[in-house]
């Protein structure tokens, strides 16, 4: 009994451990840019030795991996969790609610959309399939649904002509097919072209490029999503 007590506390520890080794590298990449990842620094924050975080992280890309593994999945989970939500809603209220779900995910999270989605970690080799390919996959997915229910919600049908699957990676189809399987290649251009719209302003606002032109960033955003149920014909 002692040992397993032993044992459950020395696992809980090496939790709390790791979990704020990821905490202090965000922080250092908040005060310092990506560049300031470094095992070394995390250490001197923690007033570890080097020695010591290395039997949490054998590399700084072992940590860099962890950190967008955990970012890259709350995101998901953030996202999912509003589509889930709003499932008896019109498409443009799930679309609206997506979309708030992800801005509002990225106000809180400012280092951690900026490892996923902005600044590269220099030097940073992924591993073979992705950082984190499950929550990549999900969001990826998440996007299709909104193209989805975009043109289930529009009448008249979209314009489905222009497009082949040759123009897309194969990769992103094999995310998205097996999970619409009727989406035709112009539904996963109106995907991409939606996320375009959402990613934008978000990306501007979490950089902090709209400070000095707009008091109201999020008015901004209401209006940009207005804008684009209108452009989509969707009822709101």
């Amino acid at each position: 009994m002692a040992a397993t007590r032993s044992t459950g506390r020395r696992e809980r520890l090496r939790a709390e451990t790791t979990a704020e080794i990821k905490l202090t590298a965000l922080d250092l990449m908040r005060s310092g840019g990506p560049d300031a990842i470094t095992l070394r620094a995390i250490a001197r924050e923690m007033g570890m030795t080097a020695n010591a975080i290395y039997g949490y992280f054998a590399t700084r890309d072992d940590l860099v991996t962890a950190l967008i593994a955990d970012v890259y999945t709350a995101l998901a989970d953030a996202v999912d969790t509003a589509w889930a939500d709003s499932a008896r809603r019109a498409p443009a209220e799930r679309i609206t609610a997506w979309a708030h779900a992800f801005r509002d995910w990225a106000l809180t999270n400012p280092e951690g959309f900026r490892l996923i989605y902005g600044d590269p970690v220099p030097g940073y080799q992924a591993p073979a399939g992705g950082p984190a390919p499950d929550a990549a996959r999900r969001v990826c997915v998440g996007i299709a649904a909104l193209a989805d229910a975009a043109r289930a919600g529009t009448e008249p049908a979209p314009d489905e002509s222009g497009f082949t699957w040759d123009d897309f990676d194969p990769g992103l189809l094999h995310k998205v097919r097996p999970a619409f399987p009727d989406l035709p290649p112009a539904g996963v251009a109106l995907a991409l072209r939606i996320w375009g719209h959402l990613h934008g302003l978000i990306t501007l606002e979490v950089y902090g490029h709209l400070r000095a032109q707009t008091f109201a960033p999020d008015k901004l955003f209401r209006s940009e999503l207005d804008q684009l149920v209108r452009t989509l014909n969707l009822g709101r």
